[in-house]
C-alpha cells in the first residue's frame, strides 16, 4: 500500500527489491520503505539477501523494480524463482534509451536503468500500480536509539547481540544494524518486539 507522507515521499508497506545502490538512492527520494539490493547477478549467490527477500515476501510482501534490459529481466526471474510463498509484485519501468550521467557510456543494450528514470517516471510507476492507498501503517517503531540501548549497535559486543537476536526472530544471521532495524519493524511493532525480547529474557 502507497500513502503520501509530509516530505512527499510515498510510504509503502512492502520492500522493495532493486538491483543496485543508485537504483536504491533513486527510489528512496520518491517512497518510504525498506529497500533490499541484489547488487546485480550476485543475488544468485548471497544466501542472506535471499532468506531477506523470502522473509519479507511471506510477511508484508515484495515489489520488484530491475530495469528492463535483458539483465533486468533474469534477475527478476531469479527472485521469482527463490520465493516459493508470500506475495510478489513486479513493477517495470518504461524502456528508454539513453545513458546514466554517472556512465561514460550506454549500457550494453542502450536502454536507461532504474537510476536513469527521473524521480517523477518513478513516482508513476508505483502509482499505476494500484498500490496507493489512504490507510497509513501508524504502529509505533523502534528507532536507532533503541538499538543502540539495547547494545545492537556502537558496542564491541553489538554484533553478536545482532546475531543473537536475528536467531531468536528466525531472521537471517549477519544483518547491519539498519538492516535489522527495518526487518524488525517491518515485522512487529514497538509493544510487541519489547514482549518478545522480555519473554525470551536475553540477547547474550
Amino acid at each position: 500500500m502507497l500513502t503520501p507522507r509530509d516530505d512527499g515521499r510515498l510510504h509503502l508497506t512492502q520492500a522493495v527489491v532493486v538491483e543496485g545502490k543508485y537504483d536504491k538512492i533513486k527510489v528512496s527520494a520518491v517512497i518510504d520503505a525498506v529497500i533490499i539490493v541484489t547488487n546485480g547477478f550476485g543475488i544468485y549467490k548471497n544466501k542472506q539477501t535471499q532468506e531477506l527477500i523470502r522473509l519479507y515476501a511471506k510477511t508484508c510482501g515484495i515489489v520488484i523494480l530491475t530495469d528492463s534490459d535483458t539483465a533486468g529481466a533474469r534477475i527478476r526471474g531469479h527472485i521469482k524463482s527463490i520465493v516459493p510463498e508470500g506475495k510478489v509484485i513486479s513493477l517495470y519501468v518504461p524502456e528508454i534509451f539513453g545513458k546514466e550521467r554517472r556512465k561514460s557510456a550506454p549500457s550494453k543494450e542502450g536502454k536507461l536503468g532504474v537510476e536513469g528514470m527521473s524521480v517523477q517516471v518513478i513516482r508513476e510507476t508505483f502509482e499505476r500500480a494500484g498500490l496507493l492507498s489512504s490507510d497509513i501503517d501508524e504502529r509505533e517503531k523502534l528507532t536507532r536509539q533503541d538499538f543502540y540501548e539495547l547494545g545492537l549497535s556502537g558496542a564491541p559486543e553489538s554484533r553478536e547481540r545482532r546475531r543473537n537476536l536475528c536467531i531468536l526472530l528466525g531472521l537471517p544471521e549477519g544483518l547491519s544494524a539498519p538492516a535489522l532495524l527495518d526487518a524488525v519493524n517491518a515485522l512487529y511493532d514497538r509493544e510487541k518486539f519489547f514482549t518478545i525480547l522480555k519473554e525470551r529474557d536475553s540477547l547474550g
